[in-house]
């Protein structure tokens, strides 16, 4: 690279990644196909649109190409062109479920999602969030006591409030989803269920968590935590008579968005054919494995695990443990002193700042890419248990 300083600072990052145990769970490391085709040269081009519909001239290539992204992305998840639609071009998970809400509830409406301390995204409604700014959430959370959903509580509140549209999925929440009871609820109230995938789309994909796609209008995903890909996301939605996916296209573009990033699309079509494949399975089956062993072995050394333990990639870990351990934002800074990447999370009826809350988040997703298997993780309890207790 001629800009010899940005280059640098390049090699200084990946020097970082390499020397690192990685457990963030949002994070994972791509192919050298994926990063080749996210620095092609589909930069250059701008193709506002879709396609077959673009603004500019020179699109007979990309077209083709967001259109073998598409269909990609159905044949992953199993689904019929004749009863699915996917939208391959929100920039994120963020944009995506913000389009999603613009193009179903309107401003003031009520979404009905998880509160952020129990394992929500801001995206499904939080107040610092645009979704709280435009919509009104109405929030759920775990059981204190047992700290999984308590799916009749979430019930009562759906009766109540009458949401226009439900989301089921999670950013900190280690346990089964069942979705089918949140269609249950949805059906009850008359309001849309979306189903917020993106931490749980490779298991999904590897056949090792329950699919929503079976009980829900719309699913949004990001494409780069245990899919493997881009940082990018695709918006799953149902063809039926009510229209969704019209809807959601428009309010992807021009709703919120100008030009897709087409070298963005290319990449998560690369990923999204690795995905579909044994060697993918068999890696996806292999995440879930180590976080169980991981949280096992966490619990054995006397750290108290959010629900007792975990069925996805996802480990949540009170390390204040009622002020007898250390904050997050402390177990954090330690742990990233002796090589681990963890992130600081809230718990479950969290009693300190989000600054510096009581727990961390851990995930298996990038380490199991790098080959770790049961044997390693129950070594690297080990120098947590070690580093946090010192």
């Amino acid at each position: 690279m001629k800009d010899r300083e940005v280059g640098r600072l390049i090699a200084e990052e990946r020097k970082r990644q390499k020397k690192v145990i990685n457990l963030i769970a949002s994070e994972n490391y791509v192919s050298k196909d994926v990063l080749e085709a996210l620095g092609s040269e589909l930069t250059n081009k701008y193709a506002e649109g879709y396609s077959k519909s673009r603004y500019y001239g020179g699109n007979e290539v990309v077209d083709k190409i967001e259109d073998l992204c598409r269909k990609r992305a159905l044949k992953l998840f199993k689904l019929s062109p004749a009863e699915w639609h996917v939208n391959v071009q929100p920039l994120s998970g963020s944009p995506a479920n913000v389009a999603v809400y613009l193009a179903l509830v309107p401003p003031g409406g009520k979404i009905m999602g998880m509160n952020l301390s129990d394992g929500g995204h801001l995206t499904h409604g939080h107040r610092v969030s645009i979704t709280g700014k435009v919509w009104q959430q109405i929030s759920y959370g775990v059981n204190p006591k047992t700290e999984v959903l308590d799916y009749e509580e979430i019930d009562r509140i759906a009766e109540r409030e009458k949401p226009q549209l439900i989301v089921a999925g999670f950013t900190a929440y280690p346990r089964i989803i069942y979705f089918e009871k949140f269609r249950e609820m949805a059906d009850r109230c008359g309001a849309y269920l979306i189903a917020d995938m993106s931490h749980l789309a490779g298991l999904v994909a590897g056949g090792v968590y329950p699919s929503p796609f079976p009980h829900t209008d719309v699913v949004t995903t990001t494409t780069h935590k245990t899919l493997r890909g881009p940082r990018a996301a695709l918006i799953f939605s149902r063809i039926d008579d009510r229209e969704i996916y019209k809807k959601i296209d428009k309010a992807v573009f021009p709703g919120l968005q100008g030009g897709p990033h087409l070298n963005q699309i290319a990449a998560a079509a690369v990923a999204l054919k690795e995905a579909d494949s044994a060697a993918f399975r068999k890696y996806a089956k292999q995440v879930v494995a180590n976080a169980k062993i991981l949280a096992s072995e966490l619990k054995r050394l006397g750290w108290k695990v959010i629900s007792g333990g975990t069925d996805s990639h996802l480990i949540l870990l009170n390390t204040w443990m009622d002020g007898n351990g250390i904050s997050g934002r402390e177990a954090g800074i330690r742990l990233e002193k002796n090589g681990i990447i963890v992130n600081k999370n809230t718990v479950p009826g969290e009693s300190r700042s989000p600054v510096d809350p009581s727990g961390i988040r851990l995930g298996t997703a990038a380490e199991t890419t790098r080959g770790r298997k049961e044997k390693d993780f129950v070594a690297i309890a080990g120098r947590i248990d070690k580093i946090l207790r010192n």
